[in-house]
Formats: structure tokens, sequence, C-alpha cells
């Protein structure tokens, strides 16, 4: 569709569940070289359809095991669909799992750069973001030291400093949120925004119904892997804080 960023076009997803309990690795081998494995299917997404506009902010919702993050995922690439398509126009910064691309014996400072080339950029571009990923999370004093020493809070702070230099086409934010003081929190909600203003897309997802209100245009509701509503953002967190 003209302008969409994201076309999100009839997607089910589809996971084999295995209904036989072995005790061990090797007993699951041998049952599934004799096709004694059952398997229950479990359709995580069914049907979803809906487009993005570029530079829209949009708010995913939905109780937990609705689909949300098979959904984020299935956006990001990371899992392809059993049915239907994602149509992507751009590049996308996935905030889906924080430090999922740390290796936790280099220190903060390799990881920089390791995260870097794992983004695309190469070793100048990183060393040009360098000082503001150090400013922006907060870890000046530790740059030398192996992130497996690091608290789950300071991974997230390093992580999303990385993940949020210049202006990505597409941003999706699954939860990162969470983690970290109030402070900083504040200060990652303070950069999303930034970006927005400079035309970025956002596909945002928060258990906290304030911050998708705050950050947010249009929602989009999944419930049970089905698409529930789509609208403003004011008249599906109202709908969604009132189903509570």
């Amino acid at each position: 569709m003209e302008d969409s960023i994201i076309e999100v076009k009839d997607v089910s997803m589809c996971f084999n569940l295995s209904k036989e309990k072995v005790d061990n690795l090797k007993e699951y081998v041998i049952k599934a070289i004799k096709g004694q494995i059952k398997y229950d299917e479990f359709w995580a997404l069914k049907n979803i359809s809906f487009d993005i506009k570029r530079g829209d902010s949009v708010g995913l919702v939905g109780f937990n095991g609705s689909g949300k993050s098979t959904l984020l995922k299935t956006i990001a690439g990371v899992l392809k669909p059993t049915k239907g398509e994602v149509v992507v126009h751009g590049s996308i910064a996935p905030l889906i799992e924080l430090g999922a691309g740390f290796d936790m014996d280099l220190t903060a400072r390799e990881n920089v750069f390791l995260n870097g080339a794992i983004l695309g950029y190469s070793r100048k571009e990183m060393e040009g973001y360098y000082d503001d990923i150090v400013e922006f999370s907060e870890l000046e004093a530790f740059m030398d030291v192996p992130v497996k020493n690091f608290s789950s809070g300071m991974l997230a702070r390093l992580a999303f400093a990385i993940a949020t230099i210049g202006t990505p086409d597409i941003l999706i934010v699954d939860e990162v949120l969470a983690v970290g003081d109030f402070k900083f929190q504040e200060k990652c909600m303070a950069r999303i925004q930034n970006m927005v203003d400079n035309g970025a897309t956002i596909l945002f997802v928060s258990h906290s119904i304030e911050q998708v209100e705050r950050l947010c245009k249009s929602v989009v509701w999944i419930n049970k892997g089905n698409l529930k509503m789509i609208g403003s953002s004011e008249e599906i967190c109202e709908a969604y804080k009132n189903s509570q």
C-alpha cells in the first residue's frame, strides 16, 4: 500500500508442541527417528493484517500470551510466518531481546563494536557513535569490564544505547523499558520520542498502558492470536483498560 512502511498480510504462525513426555534428549531423538513423537498445533497468530504508515508511532497491546512478541519477531524477520507475509520498506532496529547479541566474556567496549557490526555499522562509524553510547548508558567507569559482571539493568542500558544510535527507519521496542530505574526509563522514552520527531516509525510494546498512550498515535490490540481492534491510541487504550 502506498506510503506504508510495514505491511502485515494475512499472517498466521503455527508452533508444533510435543505431546510426548521424554526424560532425556537421547530418548527424544530415538522416538523422533521412529516417528513416535506426536504434536499439538498451537496457532500463536491467526490471519493478522494491518499496515503501518511511514513516520507513525504504533502501540501493540494484549494480555500475556496474546501473540505480541511472536508478531514483533515476525515483523523483525526473526521468525518466518507459517502463512501470509510481512513486507518491510526500510531498515529495522529491533529492541526485542536486549543484549542478545552480546558476548558475555568481552568487555562493554568490545561489545559496542561487536553489536555495531551485527547492526551493519563499520568500525569507523561506531567510533563516531562511541562517546554518545557511553554517555547515554551512564557506564563510563565500566566500559573495560566484561559484561558477564553487569547487572541486567546495566546490560539493558548498554544495549538500548547501542540499538538507538542514529535514526533507523523503524524502531521495534518490546518491553525493554521495564528494566532500569524510573529516571533511565524517562531518558529512554525521551530518546524514542526524539526518533519519532525525526521521522522514525515506532512499533512499541509495553505493559504500561500509560507509556503506550504517551508515545503512540495508533494501537493494534492482539487477543489470543487474533486481531481484536485497531484504531486511535485514545480509543483502543480506553477499551483495553476497561477490559481488564
